[in-house]
Parts: C-alpha cells; sequence; structure tokens
C-alpha cells in the first residue's frame, strides 16, 4: 500500500495502472468484491470505493449480477513529432499579447481554466504551508521582514541539495542559489550564457513562457522537434548545430511542457556529452520532475553532467507553493556569474517564504504531499484524456504523459485552435492554443489543456464542450 494515500485510492491506483498497461485487457473481468476484501485486507466499503474511482475514471464499468469489468475505451493515437523548420525567429509577433489575455482570463472566478498547467490550491498542502509562515513569522525577532541576500537561505539550499543527490545529482548547498520560481532561475541562466542576437535551442512545442524570456533578452530561437514520449530528437539538435551556432541549448527532459514527453536516461545522457563536446550550455528546467505518475522520479539530465556545463533549474511552484514563488539554479561553472546577476535583477527572494518552506521541507510534508498529488494528477489526466477521445473530431491524437499536469491535443489540421480558443472563450471555457508554444507558427491546429483541478462534472463538460466546438470548425471547414 502507497503511503500517504487513502487506502482505497491507493488500490485504485494500483489497479488502473494494471488496465494502462495491458495487464488487465478490455473486456477481462476484475476480481469480486468478496476476493478483493480478503485480498485487500480492508471492508467491502473500501473495495466499493477503490471501484467507484476506477468507474468515475471510465477505466471499468459494473455490469448488473456480474461484477465489474475493464471497459473498452476508444484509444486516441498519440501526436506527430513536431518538425518546425529549421530557422531561428526573431520575434513572437502577436503571442505576447494572446499570453497575456490567458493570464487575464486565469483570473476571472467565472470561467473554467483549462489553460493553466499549475496545480489548483485544493489539490495542495495550503493549511500546512499557512501553520510553517505563522510559526516562522513567531519565531523570528524581525517576522521574516529582513534580507536573505544571495545565495539564499541556507537551511532550504542544504534540503534542496538534499532532493538533488537523491534524485542522481551531485550537489551541495553552495551550488544552489535560491530564485524568484524558475522563470527567474532560467532567466538569470540565459543572462549568463548568452549576448543579444545569440541563438538558443529549444523543443518545439515549448513553454510559452520560455519564448517570451528568450525574446525579452533579444535572443534568437532555432526550435527542434520533440517527441510527445521521448521528448527532444537528439539527433536532429545535432545535426541543426552543425548548421547554426547556437549559444544555448534550453530543455524540460521530465515531462515537458507542454507534451508532458520523458526523455529516457540515455537520450539525457546523449544530450548531455553531445553539448559538453561542443562547449554549449544545458538550460535544464526540472520543474515537473517531482509530478511523475509511477514510483520512481525520473533522473534529471543533470545527474549526467561531469563539467558544470548542465544549469539546473527547479522551483516548488508546481509542486507546493505557486504564491510563493520560490525557484532555485544551479549555475555550474556559472555559479559566481549568476550570483551577481540574482542581486543585479532582484536583490533578494523573500525570507520568510524561503524560512516556511524549509520547515514544511524538514518535517517530511513534501513527500507526503507529493505521493498523493501525483495520484490525483494522474487520475486527472486519465479522465480528461477520455472525454478527449468520446468528443473531439476524429483525427484527433492525444498525448500520453508519464507525469506533469496536461495533455496535449493534436487535432486535423482544418481545425483554427486560434478561433477554437475565441470559442471556448465566449461559452466560459479558456484553453491554450498552440500558437502560444512556437515561434515559427506551427501548431496552429493544436492545443494544451490543464488537469490541474480537481476533477468535477464542471471540468469534464468543459473539455466536452471544447471538443463539440472542435468538431465544429472542422465541419465547417
Amino acid at each position: 500500500m502507497e503511503r500517504g494515500l487513502p487506502r482505497y485510492e491507493a488500490i485504485a491506483r494500483r489497479f488502473a495502472r494494471a488496465v494502462e498497461d495491458g495487464t488487465l485487457a478490455p473486456g477481462e473481468k476484475l476480481p469480486s468484491v468478496r476476493k478483493m476484501r480478503v485480498d485487500e485486507g480492508v471492508s467491502a466499503s473500501t473495495v466499493l470505493q477503490a471501484l467507484a474511482q476506477l468507474e468515475a475514471a471510465g477505466l471499468v464499468e459494473a455490469r448488473p449480477r456480474s461484477g465489474y469489468y475493464v471497459k473498452v475505451r476508444a484509444v486516441l493515437p498519440v501526436p506527430r513529432p513536431s518538425a518546425p523548420a529549421p530557422h531561428a525567429a526573431t520575434s513572437l509577433d502577436g503571442v505576447s499579447a494572446l499570453v497575456a489575455g490567458i493570464y487575464r482570463a486565469a483570473a476571472d472566478p467565472g470561467l473554467i481554466h483549462l489553460g493553466t498547467a499549475t496545480p489548483a490550491p485544493a489539490l495542495l498542502p495550503t493549511r500546512a504551508l499557512a501553520r510553517a509562515v505563522a510559526a516562522e513569522a513567531r519565531r523570528s525577532v524581525t517576522g521574516g521582514i529582513e534580507v536573505t541576500y544571495p545565495p539564499g537561505l541556507h537551511a532550504l539550499r542544504r534540503l534542496v541539495a538534499q532532493r538533488a543527490v537523491a534524485a542522481g545529482c551531485e550537489l551541495s548547498e553552495d551550488d544552489l542559489i535560491v530564485t524568484n520560481g524558475a522563470t527567474e532561475a532560467l532567466q538569470l541562466a540565459l543572462l549568463a550564457v548568452t549576448s543579444r542576437g545569440d541563438t538558443v535551442a529549444v523543443e518545439s512545442p515549448a513553454y510559452y513562457g520560455t519564448l517570451l524570456a528568450v525574446e525579452a533578452l533579444g535572443l534568437r530561437v532555432m526550435e527542434v522537434p520533440c517527441h510527445p514520449e521521448t521528448g527532444m530528437d537528439v539527433d536532429e539538435l545535432a545535426r541543426r548545430m552543425l548548421e547554426r551556432r547556437v549559444a544555448a541549448v534550453l530543455a524540460v527532459p521530465s515531462f515537458s511542457n507542454p507534451l508532458g514527453s520523458c526523455m529516457p536516461d540515455e537520450s539525457k545522457r546523449r544530450l548531455v556529452e553531445l553539448l559538453a563536446d561542443r562547449a554549449v550550455p544545458l538550460l535544464e528546467d526540472d520543474v515537473y520532475g517531482d509530478l511523475a505518475f509511477g514510483p520512481a522520479r525520473p533522473r534529471p539530465a543533470k545527474a549526467f553532467d561531469r563539467d558544470g556545463t548542465v544549469i539546473y533549474c527547479g522551483s516548488f511552484s508546481k509542486t507546493l507553493a505557486p504564491g510563493f514563488r520560490l525557484g532555485y539554479v544551479a549555475p555550474g561553472r556559472w555559479h559566481d556569474r549568476v550570483e551577481v546577476l540574482k542581486f543585479a535583477t532582484s536583490v533578494a527572494t523573500a525570507t520568510l517564504t524561503q524560512r516556511a518552506l524549509a520547515r514544511f521541507l524538514a518535517e517530511g510534508g513534501y513527500d507526503r504531499h507529493l505521493r498523493a498529488l501525483r495520484a490525483r494528477l494522474e487520475h486527472n489526466v486519465a479522465r480528461a484524456a477520455a472525454a478527449v477521445a468520446a468528443e473531439f473530431p476524429a483525427g484527433t491524437r492525444v498525448s500520453r504523459p508519464r507525469g506533469g499536469c496536461f495533455l496535449w491535443i493534436e487535432m486535423p489540421a482544418e481545425v483554427d485552435a486560434l478561433e477554437l480558443h475565441g470559442r471556448a472563450l465566449e461559452m466560459g471555457v479558456s484553453i491554450a492554443p498552440g500558437h502560444i508554444f512556437s515561434a515559427s507558427g506551427a501548431h496552429a491546429s493544436s492545443l494544451r489543456i490543464s488537469c490541474g483541478d480537481p476533477w468535477s462534472e464542471r471540468i469534464d463538460g468543459a473539455i466536452r464542450l471544447v471538443g463539440r466546438l472542435a468538431r465544429r470548425l472542422l465541419e465547417a471547414s
């Protein structure tokens, strides 16, 4: 039984994995309630709760006077790997305004938000964090209003380093600098290793925040295809680097945003070695690494770094406290440069939240929280994929992430995701159209939907509504 989860949820999660990996085939009968009660050592009501959760996820179905069976589901194929042209774009015309509109919509409580990629407060340990903030405010003579200059609070850096070591990295607290989220970590890394006019290689599709940060620094973008399951195409990156000088590579090897892809260890190793041989820094964004659906967290690319070429960036914004804006960077050989830039750009990161987060981590609350959060996100992703399969037009492809909190949906080419975005917004639903995940105009018929809210009929209905709108657009094309 997985620690930190209600027993019925742990049972449901185990059976869900058996369905997903084919151990339990479509149409196969599950053990009876009586047998499961004996095998699991739980009450009949616990077994029924687990079965109800599996049924709600669309994985099993109850047949009167017969029992529960694995449901025969429509499974959509995964998206095709994108192949943007190997040119460098200089701007993101119109994207900035579109992104701003999406974030304005995120503040509207009247909308159903499928466009963001952060777990909702209802899935986060808000009360425990509030207690940690209050305790640290009382404990400090100053109430935590003093400045903690870079590299940041020692206790927090030490705890982050311990987690990094457990993930396979060779890091100490002295290697880390606390930042205002991973966004600042990546911006500082870009400032440290590039100059205006340089080219940065990124995944395609890529997180729009990354594209905006690159644009704001006057850099150029070279998009590299990202496979929906195995991540950035290392061979294609190597070919394109022969054609154009690249100052840095910015990637999300573990559960990329928006595809949810995860590079195998061997691909991560090849990527690190390729860039080390060419003295090109890898800026690794690992904000989703802790959200693996399986029992093991994937190793970061940083785990294969031997000479400080990998600048490792992470945060707790996607897993714990989005509003704390607490991140970190291990700049490797650029440590001194990044530390000076941190002071020059934002002086410091809030002291009180650093202390509160360090307390929370030290008390062991984070790992308990992660176990529950991963299970809930995995459940949400499965439910969202089922809704997409039921309502989106024929020819639609959907990602099958093994971590993170979103789905990438590739619709038929005739469906304009930007128009779909506008129509959905009129109906009270916010989505993230594929246009904002590319600097080259790729992914115009794709979209990303968030799975970070507690699952409900309202969320299910919103996804199905978007699917129906997409079908209408296709029929009208």
